[in-house]
């Protein structure tokens, strides 16, 4: 089970699936092979989903922006 949270509040945004994660190693930048988390903005959700983001990934990542201008997400396995 794969979890996405808020980095700064440690909320969590919800479940993804295995194929929802390399859809976001795929397109997003990673510092480093350690690197687990992601920063998010209105305008990566438009290019997410231009480039086929799944509509539940991109419903939990728009609930969890909300009406702020950007959120850090990070990942974790459990």
């Amino acid at each position: 089970m794969i979890k996405l949270y808020n980095k700064e509040t440690g909320q969590v945004i919800g479940e993804i699936t295995e194929q929802q994660l390399q859809f976001l190693m795929d397109n997003l930048e990673e510092e480093s092979e350690e690197d687990w988390d992601y920063y998010i903005n209105p305008t990566t959700l438009e290019m997410l989903e231009r480039n086929g983001a799944d509509a539940d990934l991109l419903g939990k990542l728009r609930a969890a922006i909300g009406d702020r201008k950007d959120i850090e997400i990070e990942w974790d396995e459990e």
